[in-house]
């Protein structure tokens, strides 16, 4: 199925844009990617003949002699807390503000498809401090009102200096999250601190408390990864404190693309070792194109 993408878009409607990536893409999964995840067990039963042995208890037949299936309950699939970096240099490039749509369409797709799921949804924007933290609900009252706040968002653009707290927020949620969850994080990681160490350990404060984590890291892989500009002198800004910087970025690059491809790679491999989910998201790809990979390939892992 073809979606003509930009016709959605200037809709304005993120609903529509969520519905149209989940109905158009998520059909064909047989299952879901996320289904089953908070399930508890409830009590046994005796094993009927002609059911499934998926949940047979063979640790009770081996004391009793007898077939006793487990049956679980589900107060709710998942519990998913989508936490989206709403900093200055989320708002990159200031045209077209890629970086932070890419973000939203994604995790409004998400709370779309957890909703039909009927999975309970929250959301939390960040930049230097917590600005936005919503209760995680499944009611579709509830959804509405988190559309509202990303297309609000969205509106105001990062226009303000503001630093990244990255690992400080992330301790912050770790806390705030009292039952185990799925935490969605959108944001390009880039912190005021600059010590991937402290990063680190927020992440690890996440999955120490029993969460499930993915991340999704934003860059603009073409200028922010690769450097990749005209040899020409330029006036770099930094979108988080104002300050100007003249130069030709032959000067640099060597020097920027080794950095960034070394905590890139630094950041990927911690997470591996977390068992944290971790996508490298072009914020100049199509997100249907991210998203749709992803959750395919989720849905094969479980």
């Amino acid at each position: 199925m073809k979606l003509n993408v930009d016709e959605i878009k200037q809709s304005g409607s993120l609903e529509l844009l969520a519905k149209q990536l989940v109905e158009g893409f998520i059909t064909g999964l047989h299952k879901s990617p996320y289904h089953g995840f908070s399930v508890e067990f409830a009590e046994h039963r005796l094993y009927n003949e002609g059911q499934s042995t998926r949940h047979i208890d063979w640790k009770v037949f081996a004391r009793t002699d007898r077939l006793y299936t487990k049956q679980y309950e589900e107060e709710t699939n998942l519990r998913c807390l989508l936490v989206l970096d709403a900093s200055p240099s989320m708002f990159y490039p200031q045209d077209t503000l890629a970086k932070f749509r890419f973000s939203v369409y994604s995790a409004s797709a998400i709370a779309y498809l957890l909703h039909k799921q009927r999975d309970a949804v929250g959301l939390c924007l960040f930049s230097d401090k917590v600005d936005e933290y919503t209760p995680i609900k499944s009611a579709a009252s509830h959804l509405d009102k988190l559309f509202v706040l990303l297309e609000k968002t969205i509106q105001q653009g990062g226009k303000q200096h503001k630093a990244t707290r990255v690992a400080d927020v992330l301790h912050e949620i770790a806390e705030k999250t009292h039952r185990r969850s799925l935490i969605v994080i959108f944001s390009d990681m880039f912190d005021q601190s600059e010590n991937p160490t402290e990063l680190f350990k927020a992440l690890q404060h996440l999955k120490h408390n029993k969460h499930e984590v993915l991340l999704f890291h934003i860059s603009d892989h073409e200028t922010e990864l690769a450097f990749n500009f005209e040899e020409r002198p330029y006036e770099f800004i930094d979108l988080e404190n104002g300050e100007k910087l003249k130069l030709n970025p032959v000067e640099i690059r060597e020097r920027y693309v080794t950095h960034l491809k070394e905590f890139h790679q630094e950041l990927k491999m911690k997470c591996n070792q977390l068992k944290i989910d971790f996508v490298s998201a072009n914020a100049r790809r199509d997100y249907f194109e991210v998203l749709q990979a992803y959750l395919i390939k989720r849905s094969k892992m479980r």
